[in-house]
């Protein structure tokens, strides 16, 4: 797969997530966070398995004891990064929320120099600056204020850099990526259902009401973004990605103006300019650079 296939495939996971986010939301009127995060991510699991299970007999390779060790890491991860943010949306709101969680665009490159020494691409600083800067815009433009919901999603994008670096280091190398999502769906699924079991009320009539929100985020949002986002990480590096998927939020505004009658402002429609020059500067830059090298 070329890096221009990658990045589009990590292009059409925030998509899914976007529209996701709108099921995100309203399911937290029936059931809880951890029931919600629990059913969606059970789902995902049994949705990707059988893949799981026919890449794994197309395999060459078994996994080693640190792969799997890696695996299991990159779910928690994602559980982490998922409760604080659902949690968080009982205190915030989605426009705090979906800013405050696009600060991992920054946060990728930065963790990623400190920890592996990994230094990318000089065009992605400015360009996840851009994104970021899009975000921002997008949310109102300095309207965000910090309640104890906007801590936690600061906490939720930390954990959403840890996991983009993680996969990074561990999808490319292991051949496997399908059987990397199943293990973080369902390691994430048995945290969450456990813990809804302890401190969440159980209920079916609930359960059925948010059902087509649990259905599409455990799916499309869950099973197949995510997965997507694995494979495509396999040929593209950890800080492009996170820009690809800060496009989460552009697509989150326009199919909350489709389905939920909201409407852009012109500050909105400049943020999402900001994102999509973001993501043309990492996608051509380095093209440009590396042709002019290659003719030198």
């Amino acid at each position: 797969m070329t890096r221009v296939q990658a990045n589009l495939l990590l292009l059409l996971a925030g998509a899914m997530w976007g529209m996701g986010f709108v099921a995100q939301s309203t399911a937290m009127d029936a059931i809880g966070p951890f029931l919600f995060i629990g059913l969606r991510f059970a789902i995902a699991c049994l949705s990707v398995l059988p893949f799981a299970l026919w890449e794994s007999r197309r395999s060459t390779a078994s996994l080693t004891v640190l792969d799997k060790r890696n695996f299991v890491v990159i779910g928690v991860l994602l559980f982490a990064g998922m409760a604080a943010q659902q949690v968080g949306l009982l205190t915030t709101t989605v426009t705090n929320s979906g800013f405050l969680t696009g600060l991992y665009v920054v946060m990728v490159p930065f963790l990623a120099v400190l920890l592996f020494r990994q230094w990318p691409h000089r065009i992605v600083w400015p360009a996840a600056l851009s994104a970021l800067a899009g975000i921002w815009l997008l949310s109102g433009a300095g309207k965000v204020s910090l309640q104890i919901g906007d801590w936690l999603t600061i906490l939720c994008a930390l954990f959403w850099a840890l996991q983009v670096i993680m996969i990074g280091r561990s999808a490319s190398h292991t051949g496997r990526p399908v059987t990397l999502s199943v293990t973080q769906f369902g390691v994430t699924a048995v945290i969450a259902l456990a813990i809804a079991a302890f401190i969440e009320p159980i209920d079916l009539a609930a359960i059925r009401i948010a059902l087509p929100e649990i259905l599409y985020a455990g799916v499309f949002s869950g099973g197949i973004a995510f997965t997507l986002q694995v494979i495509g990480q396999r040929y593209t590096t950890a800080p492009q990605a996170a820009i690809f998927l800060s496009t989460e939020a552009v697509f989150a505004a326009l199919f909350g103006a489709i389905f939920l009658g909201e409407r852009l402002p012109p500050l909105g429609l400049a943020g999402c300019g900001l994102i999509f020059a973001a993501i043309l500067a990492v996608e051509i830059v380095p093209a440009i650079r590396s042709r002019r090298r290659s003719v030198a």
